[in-house]
């Protein structure tokens, strides 16, 4: 009996992989089109994961990651007991929990603004304008904050010129800091993060428009009964990844907006990571237990957001 049941295992299995050889065959010009990412994924993203090991291990350069001694959890538990490690993840989660508050929000208020304007001229440029900066590295953007908001800057020029205000420290000043990256991040990518939503407000059937219309209601009132429940999935769609991002994400920013006088409010776990990895007496092993500490935490964060928005009836990523 077992004999003959693991004879159909067999032939099942045998049909479905002659079944997936046909159906590659039949739709080969699609798998090509997939192939570079795939490859992409396979080479950068899944290849890699082999290195988490090293937070298990010992690192030593010369025996490489898989000869290197196993450790068990030692790494981290010497990360727990990094005073500099918690008070990472504490300004972590207050920058990026901020940026769901205050940065999230702009991106759907600009998709609002450009299904309003009616000029098609018009909306094509404030398109380009607002898009364009999401097209300049960080290096850049620090640059021009430098050249505005430094002591010899544009603002301070002309407080010192006009109101004959000794310069202020704006880049200088921990308090500052936190607003600077919020001011900075949305400047550079709300009008590209807007296309998302744009296009989700292309697909709204355009009679509920016209009806509202006929019903007397105003461009306000057909925004909020019609475009942003329009728009809901969407929007939960990316909260939720945002959400996932919560222990990780802005290190270009912070790291080129950050300086010596600003250090302390600005080591967010990616810069703790770094300055562990290349500024202090290198140790392989200890940046890839808080690399995966951090990976493990953004996964929690992603489905617990994920399983609430399913719970408080709104749709989630998986199913």
């Amino acid at each position: 009996m077992a004999a003959l049941v693991k004879n159909e295992k067999k032939l099942h299995l045998k049909k479905r992989i002659a079944h997936t050889g046909r159906n590659i065959l039949l739709n080969k010009e699609k798998y090509f089109l997939i192939l570079p990412g795939v490859v992409w994924y396979a080479i950068f993203a899944y290849i890699p994961l082999f290195g988490l090991s090293l937070a298990f291990k010992k690192f030593i350069a010369k025996d490489g990651i898989f000869g290197s001694p196993w450790v068990g959890m030692v790494n981290f538990e010497n990360v727990f007991a990094d005073p500099a490690f918690a008070q990472s993840i504490l300004t972590t989660l207050r920058i990026n929990a901020g940026r769901l508050v205050f940065v999230f929000p702009f991106p759907i208020f600009f998709a609002l603004l450009f299904n309003e304007v009616r000029i098609g001229r018009f909306k094509k440029v404030l398109q380009s304008v607002f898009t364009f900066p999401h097209f300049l590295s960080w290096v850049i953007v620090a640059s021009i904050m430098i050249n505005i908001l430094g002591q010899q800057g544009l603002v301070n020029s002309f407080l010192k010129l006009v109101f004959g205000i000794q310069p202020i420290k704006f880049l200088g000043t921990p308090s500052y800091f936190q607003p600077l990256v919020y001011i900075t991040d949305i400047w550079k990518s709300a009008g590209w993060s807007a296309i998302i939503y744009m296009a989700a407000i292309a697909g709204i059937d355009i009679e509920q428009y016209e009806a509202a219309e006929i019903d007397g209601a105003s461009r306000l009132q057909r925004m909020w009964y019609i475009t942003l429940p329009g728009i809901k999935s969407t929007i939960v769609v990316l909260f939720i990844l945002a959400v996932g991002y919560l222990m990780s994400g802005g290190f270009e920013q912070i790291f080129n907006l950050s300086n010596a006088a600003t250090w302390k409010v600005a080591e967010t776990l990616d810069m703790y990571i770094y300055r562990i990895t290349f500024r202090g007496s290198v140790d392989f092993s200890f940046s890839a237990a808080v690399s995966l500490f951090r990976s493990v935490i953004n996964l929690v964060l992603l489905l617990a957001a994920d399983r609430i928005s399913k719970r408080i009836g709104g749709s989630g990523l998986l199913a």
